[in-house]
């Protein structure tokens, strides 16, 4: 099926947003690969800080782009960014209870699976978008900034929102004193004078 310029667009979008979740997905692992190996005989513990160091910073400065890109399919678990801001480095992560270990293992895992789940979601999306279903979907921060206007379907910003409010409860109220019903915009024709 031939996709029309609009929906290659949407394809086009999801596409990129499943990469950046997929890179997103792949640092995951590897910042768990790094905390996993340094309590292993015999390995560059010091290589392995600088290591972590560095994932720990592209996780920090991905996370934000891609939960701009992603709006509401974002799902990640809300706890993800302190696991990172968490774990200062490997020898004081080490040198707490084995406890403390195993709760960061568990919430790393946690939020793997809504890091998966948000993946699995955006593949759907686009996996229907290519089959020629409408997909709807909300321009993230950098595709507004291209002048992206995300799959259409009419969606509109809040504070668009709020003006359009604004004009039709004023528009109520210029046509209630315009039209006068039995009298009762009197006080109020009065007082602006007509």
């Amino acid at each position: 099926m031939s996709l029309n310029k609009k929906q290659q667009k949407v394809v086009d979008i999801l596409t990129r947003r499943v990469d950046l979740t997929r890179e997103f997905m792949n640092d995951w692992l590897l910042f768990n690969q790094i905390l996993s190996a340094y309590p292993s005989p015999g390995v560059n513990k010091a290589q392995l800080e600088n290591q972590f160091l560095k994932i720990k910073s592209k996780l920090a400065r991905s996370h934000q782009v891609l939960k701009d890109s992603l709006q509401s399919d974002y799902k990640i678990d809300g706890n993800t960014m302190n696991i990172v801001s968490g774990a200062t480095n490997l020898e004081a992560i080490y040198s707490q209870s084995e406890v403390a270990v195993k709760k960061l293992q568990t919430e790393w895992h946690r939020a793997f699976i809504s890091i998966n789940e948000t993946l699995g979601t955006i593949e759907d999306k686009r996996s229907r978008a290519e089959a020629g279903e409408k997909i709807f979907i909300a321009p993230g921060m950098g595709e507004m900034a291209k002048g992206g206007k995300g799959g259409g379907g009419g969606k509109v910003s809040s504070g668009t929102k709020t003006v359009l409010i604004l004009f039709a409860v004023l528009g109520g109220i210029v046509a209630f004193i315009v039209i006068n019903p039995g009298g009762m915009a009197n006080m109020w024709r009065d007082a602006i004078g007509l």
